[in-house]
């Protein structure tokens, strides 16, 4: 299982919602909320291998957009 690092907030000026939201948005960054829905349910080996291979072919997609990108500018 993958090691999360630990995640600490400073609350200034007795701001809680806007520590709150800090939060929610380092979890959501370090990756947390995806580990914790895939792992609520089980997957089966050909649905990890499908959902491996449409997150590359994201990434891919992205990293392409990101390199037209650059050309054009």
């Amino acid at each position: 299982m993958r090691e999360f690092s630990s995640l600490e907030v400073e609350v200034q000026n007795n701001d809680l919602e806007r520590a709150i939201k800090l939060l929610k948005k380092k979890i959501q960054k370090d990756g947390l909320f995806k580990h914790l829905k895939a792992k609520r349910s089980y997957e089966k080996p050909s649905e990890c291998r499908r959902r491996k291979r449409r997150e590359s072919e994201r990434r891919l997609r992205a990293a392409e957009r990101k390199k037209n990108a650059r050309k054009f500018r």
